[in-house]
């Protein structure tokens, strides 16, 4: 099985929220979420609960747990075997706060117009 490459999506100032996300978490919660990540370019669309899971509109999350904390990191995947990670934030409740879900969707349309662009 090919394994997926990982991209993390940068904004047209070259900030990539993902990696200011992991950077803001502490040291066991960033290395599971790096773990998750990293069971994400092995498996690719077939990783699966716990790990990720799909939202809406080819938007998944990947999921990390440590004690009573919860992260998320959302994501979609490009042609070619990608997975292109466009946030993260931090869980409070039961449901994937819209707000991040529509950041995400957001930058994925960014994206791939870039994408197109640069052909």
């Amino acid at each position: 099985m090919q394994e997926f490459e990982i991209i993390f999506y940068d904004e047209p100032d070259g900030t990539e929220p993902v990696i200011e996300f992991l950077n803001s978490l502490d040291l066991k919660m960033r290395a599971k979420m790096l773990r998750t990540i990293q069971l994400l370019s092995v498996n690719g669309t077939e990783l699966r609960e716990p790990y990720s899971k799909a939202l809406e509109d080819g938007i998944f999350e990947l999921r990390a747990k440590v004690g009573s904390d919860i992260s998320r990191v959302l994501y979609f995947f490009i042609v070619g075997h990608k997975a292109i990670l466009t946030n993260g934030f931090v869980k409070k409740t039961n449901k994937t706060p819209s707000g991040e879900k529509e950041k995400a969707k957001r930058y994925r349309t960014e994206y791939l117009s870039r994408e197109e662009q640069s052909r």
